[in-house]
């Protein structure tokens, strides 16, 4: 948890009960499903607060969308608070987090959603560009916080 805190006091939801699927939710021909995808990244926790994305409302499950057709998916997030600087880190962990999720042959892009962040355009190229994450990664300190909100499970 940091000092100072960007957002003192955030608006916390209550947690979505997950629903249970029957069928395999991972079907061979490859087509992924969005829920799925929400139901592995919701409990992430938030890099500010001891809660997750969901309870936060940063992430939703409108906010992932899926076309198998051009096997693209898209993640939208929305930070707590226009100028948050934990945007990056938050999509990182998303990156992290989904790095072995999906068929290799899908594109994975993370963004914040339009319009919610002040620099939103920086914010996105840098979470969707190989090179600038990896270069963030390679930082200790951040890498240990985007494992410690990987690591909370089940807040």
């Amino acid at each position: 948890m940091t000092l100072g805190l960007i957002n003192a006091n955030p608006v916390v939801h209550e947690k979505k009960e997950r629903i249970s699927r029957s069928e395999d939710p991972h079907p061979t021909d490859d087509a992924v499903d969005p829920l799925d995808i929400y139901d592995f990244v919701r409990d992430i926790r938030d890099p500010e607060h001891p809660y997750s994305l969901e309870q936060l409302s940063v992430l939703s499950e409108e906010s992932i969308t899926v076309d198998d057709k051009l096997g693209r998916i898209l993640i939208t997030f929305t930070p707590t608070v226009q100028h948050c600087s934990m945007a990056t880190v938050i999509g990182l962990c998303l990156r992290v987090k989904l790095k072995h999720f999906f068929p290799p042959h899908y594109k994975v892009d993370i963004k914040v959603s339009p319009g919610s962040h002040a620099d939103e355009v920086s914010v996105n190229k840098q979470l969707n560009d190989k090179e600038r994450v990896a270069a963030a990664l390679e930082n200790p300190n951040l890498r240990e916080l985007v494992e410690e909100c990987l690591s909370s499970n089940e807040l």
